[in-house]
């Protein structure tokens, strides 16, 4: 995949990440993750391929040739955060989203505006681009939406990183800068397609910043680079 430093805005975006690994490198000194992403040049996850993609509406129909849905696919919910306090609820929330898509409900576009209302209204924190990346391209959008491509999300489980938890215990003070918890989701994405009700399944793991200040419901800061046990 090609480094994202090439886009218009790289630089910026860039600082944006040192931003949000910083805010979480405060109370998570002992992740070695966080020291990439503060590092990063710009590169972000590799986009899922097409065998890798997700959805929430199994019963949606498929789309026309153009790659587009059709009217009557309309009916699929393209998914909206919860109203939560809770950083694990939000980011296991978030991680059902992130694996879930239909390419015959709505379009790559649609989506990623549903999934960027989820980012946290600090800009300082939020990584918009760590979102896009595990969202497929335009290209590879219309391509999946050919064969009507969908799929769906389970969590198994989320839970704070152990070294997260260390850090926060020795020094439970630090949070308040940014309030940006470490959540690592784990779960299963089904695969399926046209013609095909189960065409597959695949374990997911992801490790997701979460900004969930006392006096406003959470909110995502950003899609870590490496997964924290």
């Amino acid at each position: 995949m090609s480094s994202r430093s090439s886009n218009p805005g790289g630089a910026s975006s860039v600082r944006r990440r040192a931003l949000l690994g910083t805010a979480v490198l405060v109370v998570l000194v002992a992740l070695a993750g966080l020291a990439a992403y503060l590092t990063r040049d710009g590169r972000g996850p590799t986009k899922p391929s097409a065998t890798q993609t997700t959805s929430a509406s199994p019963s949606a129909p498929a789309v026309s040739p153009s790659g587009s849905p059709s009217p009557s696919a309309r009916s699929a919910a393209l998914p909206v955060p919860p109203d939560t306090h809770d950083p694990i609820a939000f980011g296991k929330a978030a991680a059902t989203a992130l694996w879930s898509y239909d390419t015959r409900a709505y379009s790559q576009a649609e989506l990623l505006a549903s999934l960027h209302r989820w980012l946290t209204n600090e800009s300082r924190y939020a990584d918009p681009d760590s979102v896009d990346a595990v969202v497929p391209s335009p290209v590879l959008w219309k391509n999946m939406a050919t064969n009507g491509q969908f799929a769906t999300a389970t969590v198994n489980e989320g839970h704070f990183p152990d070294a997260f938890t260390q850090a926060l215990q020795a020094a439970p003070g630090t949070i308040t800068q940014a309030y940006v918890y470490a959540v690592t989701v784990s779960g299963k994405q089904s695969i399926a397609w046209n013609g095909s009700p189960a065409g597959g399944a695949e374990n997911r793991v992801t490790t997701l910043a979460v900004q969930c200040r006392p006096d406003r419901p959470c909110a995502l800061a950003g899609v870590m680079p490496s997964v924290a046990p």
